[in-house]
Formats: structure tokens, sequence, C-alpha cells
């Protein structure tokens, strides 16, 4: 009877383990669902135009800080990013000094043109840098229309 006992015991044992590494991979698998899912709403988030001319700015740093956070800490790309934001925010800056800077521009429309054409990113993640970077081409064509005057 106490063999009995015992096997049964190990056996409940086992299921109970069993269960748990099971569970264990449906949270796993449930987090990498999460995180595509995030992705898809990411990617799906509204660019018309309107949205865009009072945004340009906001909206391309909040796609390379997205893109930041999905690519490897360690890979050349996360230097790329780094400094496209830091060109991005410094163009910035001058704009809100009323100072329409076009080398500076130019600097910002490079680093995104390297980073949609030169890098390890997801298809999709280059993708939306390309329409980052037609929003930029459409500000250095049109910056009246967006507020920014050239000062001279």
């Amino acid at each position: 009877m106490n063999k009995n006992l015992i096997a049964v015991g190990g056996l409940a044992a086992c299921f109970l383990m069993a269960g748990n590494i099971s569970a264990q991979s449906r949270d796993r698998d449930r987090v990498n669902d999460d995180e595509y899912r995030y992705e898809d709403r990411y990617h799906q988030a509204p660019r018309n135009d309107n949205w865009w001319r009072g945004r340009v700015f906001q909206r391309i740093r909040t796609d390379l800080d997205h893109i930041q956070a999905v690519t490897p800490r360690f890979s050349p790309d996360q230097y790329k990013l780094a400094r496209t934001k830091e060109e991005l925010n410094e163009l910035q800056t001058k704009l809100e000094q009323g100072r329409y800077d076009q080398p500076e521009l130019d600097r910002v429309i490079g680093g995104l043109s390297r980073l949609a054409n030169d890098s390890n990113l997801a298809e999709r993640d280059r993708q939306m840098l390309s329409d980052d970077l037609n929003k930029m081409r459409q500000f250095r064509e049109h910056h009246d229309d967006y507020g920014a005057r050239t000062t001279g």
C-alpha cells in the first residue's frame, strides 16, 4: 500500500511539474504575442497629412524611440539612432528659437536616410523611416507652411 501511495504521489508531482512547465511556456508565448500586437498597433497608427503637419518632429522622435527600443542594445544601428535623435533635437530647438537651419535639417534627413537604407532594421521599421524621411523632405520644401521662417 505504501508503494502505491508513493507511486501515486510521484505521478501527481510529475503532472504538476509538467503543468507548470506548460503554463510557463504559454506565459512566454503570450508575452511574445503581446509584443507583436504592440508592434502591429504601433505601425497602424494614423499618418495622414493633417496629423503630420503639427507633429512632424514629435512623430519622428516617437518612431526613432520605438525603433531604438526594439533594436538590439549593442548594434551599430543604436549609434545611428541616437545620433539622428540628437540632430533632430538640435533642429527643433533652433526652430523653436525662430531660426531655420537648412544644414541642420539636411543632417537629420541624411541620418534618417542612412537608417532607412543602410541598417539591419526590420522591413516595416525601415518603411516607417522612409515615410518619416519623405515628411522631412516635404518640410524642407514647404517649411514656411509649417511656421519655420528663414531668418537673415
